[in-house]
């Protein structure tokens, strides 16, 4: 099982990944400021059910990886080390993109489950992501090591659709806060990224 520590310093990065405007929130916003609050939690439901597919497929993989090889496992970690850096780095120089809210078409809260999940799954980001980041907080020592990336990828799941829901139902002042205030897009690409770079130098520095 997952231990206290690394519990509480997960749930403590997930508060900064899912309460900040990322891509799915901004596409939620988006749905919902266009289209109605119905259709912006269809939007979040339908981005939850694609990182569900990606917990799942994440959990086969790096299990496998595992039960193979712990070798294999520590390079699979590393390359995820790196992987994150690299986002963050992207993250923290990438300018920022106020246009997004006014972007969407109108649409019906089916389609739009139906076409969230359909880009989720088929995000290669998101899928290398979860490959990346979820491994940073399995100790094979602590058990399971497929358990311990369920309960992980279930905590980002839930703490994403939560957020995705807030905003969906508030999407009339969360717009207007975000045009009116375009640099708090630009600080919170730094602030992830920030976080990203974390999670790769922690992993450079933690001992065998």
């Amino acid at each position: 099982m997952i231990d206290q520590t690394t519990l509480l310093t997960y749930l403590a990065i997930l508060l900064g990944f899912v309460f900040i405007p990322g891509p799915a929130v901004l596409l939620t916003l988006a749905r919902a400021t266009r289209s109605g609050t119905r259709v912006g939690m269809a939007t979040g439901l339908g981005i939850a059910a694609g990182d569900l597919v990606h917990t799942l497929l994440a959990v086969v993989g790096i299990s496998a990886i595992v039960l193979a090889s712990a070798l294999l496992f520590a390079i699979v970690k590393y390359m995820g080390a790196a992987y994150l850096v690299y986002l963050g780095v992207k993250a923290i120089l990438k300018r920022a993109d106020t246009g997004l809210v006014l972007a969407a078409p109108s649409l019906n809260a089916k389609t739009a489950f139906r076409q969230a999940i359909v880009l989720e799954i088929l995000n290669p980001k998101s899928a290398m992501f979860f490959l990346a980041f979820l491994p940073q907080f399995v100790n094979p020592t602590n058990g399971s090591v497929g358990l311990q990336l369920i309960i992980l990828g279930l905590l980002f799941v839930l703490m994403g659709l939560l957020t995705t829901i807030l905003v969906a139902v508030s999407a009339g002042q969360v717009s207007r806060f975000l045009q009116r205030n375009p640099l708090v897009l630009r600080w919170q690409d730094r602030v992830v990224g920030g976080i990203y770079c974390g999670l790769g130098v922690r992993l450079a520095f933690t001992e065998k």
